[in-house]
């Protein structure tokens, strides 16, 4: 069983999108995972392993735990409380070397069974374009694993298109990998799970 939540959240003029889930039985953790553009910035996680054991587990229950730090985190993040994580996440990655990889069309990728991906590739450095990047998409946890590939042009843009592939059951992500020279990076949108 595995359940889970994904909310986007505006804080003033930025935009974030809060996603919790259960990792389920084999797993008992409770994750919560705060995005912007696809970066990872904050992460909360609390592991239930003494509830999955005790007579008072019931799937309403966990459901419950989940919702809360759902809840709780998205409180957090309109409150500011989270800013200070947030900043230091932000400013290491920006201190680093190599390059980012955006996806540009985070809500609107995924239409009508065909995927488009509109991807940026920055070298962290200077924050320019990265011309050149290979880059690879690809949905893990599909029934059949396909790979499918472009090169950043000089604005370090690059558009990937192909029909969404038929889709196995369990967890499900949509993953970008680029790398330029010795530098890579990849960004990861975890999809609705299927039944398991």
């Amino acid at each position: 069983m595995s359940s889970g939540f994904n909310t986007d959240v505006r804080v003033g003029d930025q935009g974030f999108h809060v996603q919790t889930e259960d990792r389920g039985p084999s797993h008992p953790v409770i994750d919560t995972t705060v995005y912007q553009h696809g970066r990872v910035v904050y992460r909360r996680s609390s592991n239930y392993e003494h509830f999955a054991g005790s007579a008072e587990f019931s799937a309403d229950g966990l459901r419950e735990r989940v919702e809360e730090q759902h809840r709780v985190v998205i409180e957090d993040l309109r409150a500011g409380t989270l800013s200070v994580e947030m900043a230091a996440s932000a400013e290491k990655n920006n201190r680093a070397d190599g390059i980012q990889v955006q996806l540009l069309n985070p809500q609107s990728w995924l239409s009508a069974g065909n995927v488009k991906l509109d991807v940026e590739i920055l070298r962290r450095a200077d924050r320019q374009p990265q011309a050149g990047a290979e880059v690879e998409a690809a949905i893990e946890g599909a029934s059949v694993d396909s790979r499918h590939t472009g090169t950043s042009d000089d604005q370090g843009r690059v558009r990937i298109e192909f029909p969404l592939p038929p889709l196995g059951t369990g967890d499900l992500a949509l993953v970008i990998l680029a790398k330029a020279d010795a530098a890579k990076d990849e960004i990861r949108f975890t999809m609705r799970s299927r039944a398991k």
